[in-house]
């Protein structure tokens, strides 16, 4: 197996993540800001080889996923949320062009986070739980690992990501005087992966809520507002 460097991504994320997924984006920026597009372009020649087994190669293009969108925000910051707004009002084309715009490079072709999210990691993996790993930097998204995603964990973390989710109110919840599940708009967004393995959202969220609910494809289901504000954590 080809030995791929996670661990200089790895030690950034430990240093300026918190373990609530914060990112401490200001200091970042002040004493390196250039080690994560360093370590980036080391993907960038047509030399490197794509032919990995299958968990090195779900372990790094999620690792890939959040370096590109951390990135993008270091560039930026800093700004208030990742949804840009012109006049109070949501500038959705400035938005959507932050994940379609095809700005990086792996082993010589050019991406869009959207191209790594659909085309690579959805489309070849079929894997939902990618769902709770991916991070566009907004409070809304899945909590940020404070460490790499490595191919003989990935598996375990995966899971762990899933659970850690699930179990968070802000995310997901169960009121049980109108018995009905509130839960992220990730679960509408992508409903037919989740589909996939469950027979209904209800029925994958009971898998790993750690309380028992009386869940199931009859449950009524309301889904939360997105917070795209940026998840940061401000340094003193």
């Amino acid at each position: 197996m080809v030995a791929i460097a996670f661990a200089p991504w790895d030690a950034l994320l430990k240093q300026y993540v918190d373990d609530q997924g914060r990112v401490d984006y200001r200091t970042w920026q002040q004493e390196q800001p250039d080690t994560l597009n360093q370590w980036l372009s080391t993907f960038q020649s047509p030399d490197f080889s794509l032919e990995l087994p299958r968990d090195q190669q779900l372990a790094l293009w999620i690792n890939l996923y959040n370096a590109f969108t951390i990135a993008r925000i270091l560039e930026r910051y800093p700004i208030p949320s990742i949804q840009p707004k012109i006049l109070g009002l949501p500038n959705w084309a400035a938005f959507l062009w932050f994940f379609s715009r095809p700005a990086h490079v792996v082993a010589g072709k050019r991406y869009s986070l959207a191209d790594i999210e659909h085309k690579v990691l959805r489309s070849q993996f079929q894997e939902p739980r990618i769902h709770f790993a991916l991070v566009c930097a907004s409070i809304g998204c899945p909590l940020l690992r404070n460490e790499a995603y490595w191919p003989d964990r990935v598996e375990e973390q995966l899971e762990a990501d899933v659970s850690r989710f699930i179990n968070n109110e802000d995310k997901v919840h169960y009121d049980s005087q109108t018995q009905t599940l509130y839960c992220s708009q990730i679960f509408k967004w992508y409903r037919q992966d989740f589909l996939q393995v469950a027979p209904s959202i209800p029925d994958y969220i009971r898998r790993y809520l750690q309380i028992d609910r009386p869940l199931d494809a009859e449950t009524p289901i309301q889904y939360l507002d997105y917070d795209w504000q940026l998840n940061q954590r401000i340094s003193a």
